[in-house]
């Protein structure tokens, strides 16, 4: 069942006459992203890697909101998920997003408890 693909990004925000100038427009934005991802890697700004949120500094927190960010938005346009239904569309995007939270959740308090062991030179338990 041939049918054309929606030519719009950003929920209809941004609009393309053919296939290619979307693929170059998503190229762009993802581009960005990245390019703010080198950026903030590379000058590590103070304030972003001396205030912690939930055990773990904003720089971390904001590449990792940024590669879902880009993550989602390649699914999004380049696997059409944006054309499937709701129920396909949330089984996709919903799974991950519930696994990386349990994976962040687990790992914050894995390091914690190792860094408490290095700082206090004790054993809490002995495996």
């Amino acid at each position: 069942m041939a049918h054309e693909h929606k030519l719009e990004i950003f929920r209809g925000l941004l609009k393309f006459k053919s296939n290619t100038q979307k693929i170059w427009g998503v190229l762009v934005f993802l581009t960005i992203v990245t390019a703010i991802e080198v950026a903030l890697g590379i000058t590590k700004p103070v304030v972003l890697t001396g205030n912690y949120f939930l055990g773990m500094k904003l720089l971390n927190w904001i590449f990792i909101i940024l590669t879902l960010v880009k993550a989602y938005y390649i699914a999004w346009d380049f696997m059409h998920l944006r054309d499937e239904k709701n129920a396909l569309r949330r089984a996709i995007v919903w799974t991950p997003i519930f696994l990386v939270a349990y994976l962040i959740f687990i790992l914050l308090f894995e390091a914690d408890y190792i860094y408490n062991v290095f700082k206090d030179g004790y054993v809490k338990w002995n495996f």
